[in-house]
């Protein structure tokens, strides 16, 4: 997941598409400057070490 913050801080979109997070920030004018894209699960990983590889096999206990 991709996120995209204005020069505020502040979430403006969200999407497992980084291009997507692009063409938001393109279609409000926000240039790089203002605004930056940021992987959302990358940052949440390395932050509070929490796995979160979705392929991992199901617990049957």
């Amino acid at each position: 997941m991709y996120s995209l913050y204005d020069g505020e801080g502040v979430l403006r979109f969200i999407n497992s598409d980084k291009k997507a997070c692009l063409d938001y920030a393109k279609l409000f004018e926000l240039t790089s400057t203002h605004c930056w894209v940021m992987n959302f699960i990358e940052s949440i990983d390395k932050e509070k070490n929490i796995n979160l590889d979705l392929n991992q096999e199901e617990n049957n206990n």
